[in-house]
């Protein structure tokens, strides 16, 4: 005869607690994710969570000419009509949208002291050069221009469309490092966002709207799986 509860306990994936998922040991060891595409097939990915948030808490900063990279969606969302003019960086000029193609780790991809603002999310571990990416978004923007900057801890690597060119996940120390090297350290802010909870359910594939909101707030140096960084120049 078949033990329910064992059943329940290390075969069934989630259980429903007040209209949330709740991660199982089953859940918890098995190989297989929930969602292989960051959670978006079953609603926002949880990394999304501490990045909106960032873009929230640096709303004002978003303002004037502003760049943001793959779409304006952030621009549009946090900057609102403080947005003066919007450009797009893409790497295919035929993107939709895309005002300006590059590589952004090459010189004269982006123009020089132009920008007020420039939003730069999730993309720095698909350019090998990181570093050099960094050089060219201080240089893009103006004096006194903020770089709201987030990048991935804890992962998993994308095997579609971006796989071949994913190249890196970020600490807090690394980030820092990076930005430091062109940036005034005094005018460098960088943090980590997550904790076990978080990353457990990232990895998985559950979304926001499965989890807990105030186990996401939590924090744990030791489990980032989002760091950001304001930098200004």
């Amino acid at each position: 005869m078949i033990d329910r509860k064992l059943l329940k306990r290390f075969v069934m994936p989630f259980r429903r607690v007040r209209g949330r998922v709740a991660m199982s040991m089953g859940r918890i060891r098995s190989d297989r994710p929930l969602c292989r595409h960051y959670g978006y097939s079953r609603g926002t990915p949880i990394d999304r969570f501490y990045i909106e948030r960032f873009l929230d808490a640096h709303r004002g900063d978003i303002r004037g000419h502003v760049l943001e990279i793959g779409d304006d969606r952030y621009s549009r969302r946090f900057g609102e009509a403080r947005v003066t003019k919007q450009d797009v960086l893409h790497l295919n000029s035929h993107s939709p949208g895309a005002t300006l193609s590059g590589d952004l780790s090459q010189s004269g991809v982006i123009p020089e002291a132009t920008f007020d603002c420039i939003i730069l999310t999730q993309t720095l571990q698909f350019i090998f050069d990181a570093a050099a990416a960094l050089e060219q978004i201080h240089s893009a923007l103006r004096p006194g221009g903020v770089a709201l900057i987030t990048v991935p801890g804890v992962t998993s690597i994308d095997r579609g469309e971006w796989g071949n060119n994913w190249f890196w996940s970020f600490t807090d120390t690394a980030l820092q490092r990076l930005l430091t090297r062109t940036f005034d350290p005094k005018r460098v802010n960088v943090s980590t966002h997550g904790n076990l909870y978080a990353a457990t359910a990232f990895l998985h594939g559950a979304a926001i709207e499965e989890v807990s909101l105030a186990k996401l707030r939590k924090l744990d140096q030791a489990y980032p799986v989002t760091v950001t960084a304001r930098a200004v120049r």
